[in-house]
């Protein structure tokens, strides 16, 4: 089951994320919230040292812990 976030406007969220290849040869993870689910890129669970924030708007975003 994917993850999903209700931001403070009601609207529901699910988390995704891509593994990318940068130009140096290291692989990222990127991980981005999406209103529609994609399965081939839904995450389970919040990933370990990230917090989960909303933006101005009403985004969430995912944020290192302090």
């Amino acid at each position: 089951m994917s993850y999903s976030h209700i931001n403070s406007k009601g609207k529901k969220y699910f988390l995704h994320s891509k593994t990318i290849k940068r130009a140096s040869g290291k692989e990222t993870t990127l991980y981005f919230f999406a209103g529609d689910l994609r399965p081939e890129f839904s995450v389970d669970e919040v990933p370990a040292g990230k917090i989960i924030a909303e933006l101005k708007s009403g985004l969430p975003v995912l944020k290192n812990i302090k």
